[in-house]
């Protein structure tokens, strides 16, 4: 009787075990496809139109292990994530040029590129936004990478709440980073302004004194304000008086820092003085050629960046190097094509080449107008060009005129170069220091003209270039300039470079310092009357040379 008892229960545990077995190689063995399935399904419930559903998709999103959940998220932070109207795929979008270069959420990989009308953007409101910045930065609070650390401090500084202090008094225990450790003490003095200890409010003041930062400005500048009565909201005056004490140096420092910044973008102006200018320099100074086309060259630069990047949708930043060499010889061709077919009948005549270069700069006007239509053309930037470069809260470099500041130095030196080392340059400063000793020596100085010609337009389609990346491409963009050129070339002196490089930059920090005050028309009026009685002092500029133009 025992036996039969036993012998059943026996049987049906073994058949329990088994199961439970099985179940649990199977989970083993496919664990990585369920939580893939389980994480796409999650992806595509951001497509979902009820806010309330997304919340909850993301929420679920976030407590995946998979890396591309920050790609993703971040994407919908950005604006870049998208849906395929035709099978409602989810995609992470960048645009190039007119169209998208779309990846697939789920697993990044790349889809091409697509038209605008073919995909729908996914949207969230701002609480959203924020909830997801807030969980990025706790995730990459954990990575190796100190700039992701750095960038998650700053983000979760935005609310300081307790449970985000105790979370970073935690990642300060083992951080050994300085910029991290820097921001750390920030965030931690920030929070000691808002404690009922008397000597922790202190601390936090001292610590806010050596620090540059906006919020921390903000924050002092709160403890010296009074309420509708005239009553300070801050009892305690020894608080207010060392937060007066900060708010000094710290205004002393943020001072500085505008005048960086201004010198900066004067600079930066300058650099696009200098570039537009430098070409007309040499053919003014060599030839004694007024060329009101000289704008018109650059306008040709200009348009070669936009032309190589429709021929290289796809390499932005590869289009825009070869733009350099090719603005150069398109450039340089014209000039050369204007001089040997109009200019080199109008020597000795510097009226007359006045008006036929001016003719010339509506003809190529028009042309530009047939073939690329009246409307402006927009040049992308490329990425190691765009944003700017964060120093700190009260000083912000954009890459763009930073790039621009360095080429015009080196188109400068390349140039310098040319004059002095190799034998056009050469036969180049004989003519423009006494043309007919020069021809009498044997210089040919009809191909010296071409050459100089070609030399100087090719430098201003080269200028174009960089143009091209502060402002809209189109058939006006020569005129904007040209006026501002023959500023820089009078101030600096006829024919000498280092006298446009030194006018250049003296016109555009003078300008950048003017405009807080007068305006920027206002601003350009006065640079151009203090370059009028300059030059009534001084007619051959800063640093004046022989030539047939200063001779004359």
């Amino acid at each position: 009787m025992k036996y039969r008892v036993t012998y059943p229960v026996n049987i049906v545990l073994q058949i329990v075990m088994l199961f439970s077995f099985i179940s649990n190689s199977m989970a083993q063995i496919a664990p990585e496809e369920e939580e893939t399935q389980t994480f796409s399904s999650v992806v595509e419930k951001l497509k979902v139109r009820s806010l309330s559903a997304k919340g909850k998709a993301i929420a679920q999103l976030i407590q995946f292990k998979n890396p591309q959940k920050i790609i993703v998220l971040q994407a919908l932070v950005d604006g870049n994530l998208f849906e395929i109207r035709e099978n409602g795929q989810i995609v992470i979008a960048e645009k190039k040029a007119d169209q998208y270069s779309i990846n697939l959420a789920e697993s990044g990989d790349n889809m091409g590129l697509v038209e605008s009308s073919a995909i729908k953007k996914i949207r969230i409101n701002n609480r959203l936004r924020s909830k997801i910045r807030s969980q990025i930065a706790e995730i990459q609070l954990n990575s190796t990478d100190a700039k992701q650390r750095l960038q998650a401090v700053k983000m979760l500084s935005k609310s300081i709440t307790p449970e985000t202090i105790n979370t970073l008094k935690t990642l300060a225990e083992s951080e050994k980073d300085n910029d991290v450790l820097d921001a750390l003490e920030l965030v931690f003095a920030l929070d000691n302004l808002n404690s009922s200890n008397r000597t922790l409010r202190l601390k936090g003041i001292e610590v806010l004194k050596q620090k540059t930062s906006l919020k921390a400005v903000n924050r002092l500048q709160a403890l010296q304000e009074k309420d509708s009565k005239g009553q300070f909201i801050e009892s305690d005056e020894e608080i207010r008086k060392q937060a007066k004490s900060a708010l000094v140096k710290m205004q002393s420092h943020l001072h500085f820092y505008q005048v960086t910044k201004t010198v900066f973008f004067g600079l930066s102006l300058g650099a696009v003085l200098v570039l537009a200018a430098i070409g007309l320099a040499i053919t003014f100074g060599v030839m004694g050629v007024i060329n009101m086309a000289h704008g018109e060259m650059m306008m040709l630069g200009a348009y070669t960046t936009y032309v190589m990047q429709q021929i290289m949708p796809n390499h932005i930043a590869l289009s825009l190097l070869l733009s350099i060499p090719a603005a150069f010889m398109v450039s340089g061709l014209v000039g050369i094509g204007i001089e040997r077919g109009i200019i080199r009948h109008l020597y000795g005549r510097p009226l007359e080449t006045l008006l036929a270069t001016f003719g010339v700069s509506l003809v190529l006007q028009q042309a530009v107008r047939s073939i690329f239509s009246p409307l402006n053309r927009s040049v992308i930037t490329p990425e190691f060009m765009s944003g700017s470069w964060q120093v700190n809260d009260f000083l912000s470099l954009t890459w763009n005129r930073l790039y621009i500041l360095v080429f015009c130095l080196i188109v400068f030196t390349f140039l310098l170069q040319i004059l002095k080392r190799t034998r056009l340059g050469l036969e180049v400063r004989a003519v423009s220091q006494n043309r007919n000793m020069a021809k009498a020596m044997g210089i040919p100085t009809d191909r010296v003209d071409a050459m100089t010609f070609g030399l100087g337009s090719g430098i201003a389609g080269v200028a174009g270039v960089a143009l091209s990346q502060i402002t809209n491409v189109g058939p006006n963009l020569g005129q904007s300039y040209i006026v501002d050129c023959f500023m820089v070339v009078v101030f600096g002196g006829v024919g000498n470079l280092w006298g446009t490089l030194v006018a250049g930059f003296s016109l555009g920090i003078a300008n950048k310092f003017l405009e807080p005050f007068a305006g920027a028309v206002l601003a350009k009026i006065l640079v151009l009357v203090f370059i009028i009685l300059f030059i009534q002092k001084r007619p051959r500029g800063l640093f004046p040379q022989k030539g047939r133009a200063a001779e004359s």
